[in-house]
């Protein structure tokens, strides 16, 4: 009880953030992106789920194949799903065969009905679809307050077909795919999906850039920093993130990994220095304050990392 009532004060808090795309119309509510020949990011608003966005609030991806299309992440409710399969449209009409959920957040796989009704393979990590089982009914709560009982209609849990516990290789017209769960991140059962051929990954919420990552009570800061590493030895050449824009493994490593390092030391110092959780806001921790929505995550993410520190 205590979990939902903190999961579900963040959204209302969230809630509150002022949503810069709220304005604009529906179809500029996801952007197409091309990064390579066959490989597109369809990147979503970097502010909170509302009615406009349909919970879409995150990056997507689409490779194309010669026999039909792969997608990573399925979209935060069934109407989100139809948005995003409207931007799909909008680069080919190549059927969606594969859907990889990358991560438990709810834009990665509550459009997964959607996509199953149109006949595509449902793939995740076995750990990712024990964390959306597990909160699937918070998620749908918080949904419903966000972006409204028209926008949540449809909605309902479907989990992968397929699962994997750490990697995962398949191919589909001569494209190879990797996925690799390498532990805990933002969630759990966070995945990163690897291109090969083409030096691409889709790294799901492991990789935030632009706006500030969230540390939540279903986190786990420290392996993050590890599952970062593990994605980094790839040495990608695009990094598709599950939230701001295409980026480089340069600018990933500053602001995903250097940020989560940067709050644990500071925290980690606060706590040596005896320091308590009531006096957290104290914790200086300016240096990020550039990112997006970091008024609202910035203490938010030390309360929760002293949290972790407690009992490492």
């Amino acid at each position: 009880m205590k979990l939902r009532s903190l999961f579900l004060s963040a959204i209302v808090a969230l809630a509150t953030t002022s949503l810069s795309w709220a304005e604009e119309p529906l179809e500029l509510k996801l952007q197409t992106v091309k990064v390579t020949d066959n490989i597109y990011a369809i990147i979503g608003p970097t502010t909170n789920r509302d009615k406009e966005n349909l919970g879409n609030n995150a990056n997507f991806g689409l490779i194309l194949t010669d026999e039909g299309a792969i997608l990573i992440d399925s979209g935060g409710t069934y109407k989100g799903a139809e948005m995003l399969h409207h931007s799909i449209k909008s680069i080919t009409d190549k059927p969606v065969k594969i859907v990889i959920n990358s991560g438990g957040q709810d834009h990665r796989w509550m459009g997964n009905s959607y996509f199953k009704a149109l006949g595509a393979r449902l793939i995740a990590s076995s750990a990712a679809v024990e964390d959306q089982n597990a909160r699937s009914t918070d998620q749908l709560i918080g949904l419903g307050i966000l972006v409204g009982d028209e926008g949540i209609e449809g909605t309902e849990t479907v989990y992968a077909d397929e699962t994997f516990d750490e990697q995962m290789t398949l191919e589909l017209g001569g494209e190879k795919i990797e996925i690799y769960h390498a532990g805990a991140a933002h969630t759990p059962g966070d995945a990163f999906i690897w291109v090969p051929s083409q030096q691409v990954v889709f790294s799901g919420d492991i990789i935030y850039v632009q706006r500030m990552l969230g540390v939540g009570s279903m986190s786990t800061s420290s392996s993050w920093l590890e599952v970062f590493d593990a994605l980094a030895a790839l040495e990608p050449k695009h990094i598709v993130p599950g939230h701001g824009p295409v980026t480089t493994l340069e600018r990933a490593t500053k602001e995903t990994r250097g940020y989560l390092e940067y709050v644990r030391t500071a925290v980690s110092e606060f706590m040596e220095n005896g320091g308590t959780m009531d006096a957290i806001s104290e914790v200086d921790l300016s240096a990020y304050s550039y990112l997006e929505n970091h008024e609202t995550l910035n203490g938010r993410n030390a309360q929760q990392v002293y949290s972790e520190l407690e009992w490492e």
